[in-house]
């Protein structure tokens, strides 16, 4: 008999509870997907929910399968109070650099709610600057506050619904089954193909020379 799988971290709603409590409401969760491919845009989302319809399912969107996902999406955007997202596409990444992308779209995000928060709770260590809000950083926040969970799964099944669109007008690339990331499949379509326009030019392998760009060899 194979052993139980281990149990999924349950995220809750407590911190936000607090915060309602103290009267400081709304309050976003932000959370970012896509930092560590080679092609395609780093996603973010902001995420508002409800205190009194919360979704029930949500943790960390790495946890869950690609179908859990999805109807853990559908409930989110139905019950929550607003949801916003956003991108910094490749070009922007090579500009910036990752780290800095990355507080851009959550930035953007956060900025784009049709309502505006009081407060912002964001995974991860870093507090992007440009909040409007005061706001607070939660390791591994994914797994952990309801809110940051919520928006990790709407930015995680964005980016792979833009991924597959992306993928019929890159074809060959595969993209639309690893989502841009480092696979065997990808770095022999890269070998094969070149480097096509949504391929990030900062990040290895395409700071070698000898990697030609699409429509170069």
């Amino acid at each position: 008999m194979s052993p139980a799988a281990a149990p999924r971290p349950a995220a809750h709603f407590r911190r936000e509870r607090a915060l309602l409590r103290a009267g400081v409401w709304p309050v976003a969760g932000v959370d970012e997907a896509g930092r560590g491919p080679l092609a395609g845009p780093v996603s973010a989302a902001a995420v508002i929910l409800n205190p009194d319809r919360l979704p029930r399912g949500i943790t960390d969107s790495k946890l869950l399968t690609p179908a859990e996902r999805a109807e853990a999406y559908d409930l989110i955007m139905s019950r929550a109070v607003a949801v916003a997202i956003a991108f910094a596409p490749a070009a922007e990444i090579d500009r910036i650099n990752i780290r800095q992308a990355t507080f851009v779209a959550m930035c953007r995000a956060l900025h784009g709610l049709a309502i505006r928060p009081s407060h912002a709770l964001v995974d991860g260590s870093d507090m992007p600057p440009g909040f409007f809000c005061p706001g607070e950083t939660i390791v591994r926040g994914d797994s952990s506050s309801l809110s940051i969970a919520a928006a990790s799964i709407v930015a995680k099944v964005t980016r792979d619904r833009l991924m597959a669109r992306l993928d019929g007008a890159y074809p060959g690339y595969g993209f639309a089954s690893h989502m841009g990331y480092a696979t065997k499949a990808h770095l022999a379509a890269i070998r094969t193909h070149g480097q096509c326009a949504i391929h990030r030019s900062s990040f290895s392998p395409f700071r070698e020379p000898e990697l030609p760009l699409q429509g170069q060899a």
